[in-house]
């Protein structure tokens, strides 16, 4: 409920100064019976009608109350508001091989890639984001979705050996490409993160782009690993132990693909440029919402001005018969 007029509330503080009045003067509105002594009445009972003395000022209070509310119009709003997507769909396509645990981002490859995966689903709230996960093989993680606290979840719960080891890109696209394919969305875009060149699966990289492009589908793929040498982590009896591993990353491969599609490439080589790496994709990729709104009040002042009739006249009849005063 919302107020019209809401300075008539400003009329409420002349209340104080009435009940400071009424309070003060209450002695002089008791009756009054000359007697020599008062010892016969002080074990009476009193009737119910001492404790109402008050009713009809309270009432009075009630009623100006109602009719100040009445003058600060009360309005009911009935509003609602359309909001139609003319979305994006993201499949966010994450390679979870053996080698993403490599340490040249902090804490490795893989939990940076979770980290900045949990920021990019959190500023897009509109639109439907799903997870493909691939290493030897690929597999869906999470399907398009608009519950982004479950699939937030899941990503989570990711890690590295989930699946048989080794880099299958081709397969982690088209597993993506399949959760796409039917979507009706304005816009359909595929992230794929990979830290290595394709070694497995039974389709290509590039042949996964071509189906990608015939679907209307939009590539923007991501290399990650510094230059040079890498450190990753090998248990070993003495606990766990660091060597150098090449950080390989077909990016001729990777950056075919997001050109066929009219995607692009990108290199992370620390934790700050993929971050803004999903910054830039959070601004190429922007949803468009189009907001139908509509909105009818309702005056409601009719019932407080009802409700102080109500009191006046009940204010009325009390001190015209059970409260009225004797000359």
């Amino acid at each position: 409920m919302t107020f019209a007029s809401p300075l008539w509330f400003l009329m409420l503080i002349l209340l104080v100064p009435l009940i400071v009045w009424y309070i003060l003067k209450e002695d002089t509105f008791k009756a009054n019976l000359t007697i020599s002594t008062t010892e016969a009445f002080e074990k009476a009972p009193k009737q119910a009608v001492v404790y109402l003395r008050h009713l009809p000022f309270i009432l009075s209070v009630i009623a100006y109350c109602a009719v100040v509310c009445a003058l600060a119009r009360p309005q009911m709003s009935d509003s609602w508001s359309n909001k139609t997507t003319e979305g994006i769909d993201i499949v966010m396509s994450l390679d979870i091989s053996s080698s993403m645990l490599a340490e040249d981002l902090k804490p490795n490859r893989l939990e940076a890639a979770k980290k900045v995966a949990t920021h990019f689903i959190n500023e897009r709230p509109n639109d439907n984001i799903g997870v493909v996960l691939f290493a030897g093989e690929s597999f869906t993680q999470c399907p398009l979705t608009i519950n982004h606290a479950q699939l937030i979840n899941l990503i989570s719960g990711v890690k590295s050996g989930m699946i048989e080891d080794g880099t299958a890109i081709g397969n982690g696209l088209a597993t993506a490409i399949n959760r796409l394919k039917d979507s009706q969305a304005k816009s359909k875009v595929i992230i794929l993160l990979t830290d290595g060149s394709n070694n497995r699966g039974e389709i290509a990289p590039v042949t996964a782009g071509e189906i990608a492009k015939t679907f209307g589908i939009r590539i923007y793929t991501i290399g990650v690993g510094k230059q040079g040498m890498a450190p990753y982590p090998v248990q070993t009896p003495y606990g766990i132990q660091y060597q150098d591993i090449e950080v390989d990353i077909d990016e001729p491969t990777l950056e075919q693909i997001a050109n066929i599609t009219g995607g692009k490439y990108f290199r992370a080589t620390d934790n700050k440029s993929l971050e803004q790496i999903y910054q830039d994709i959070d601004t190429l990729e922007k949803t468009i919402i189009n907001v139908s709104e509509f909105s009818q009040k309702e005056e409601m002042f009719h019932w407080f001005a009802l409700l102080a009739v109500l009191c006046v006249i009940c204010s009325v009849i009390l001190k015209n018969t059970i409260l009225r005063s004797i000359p």
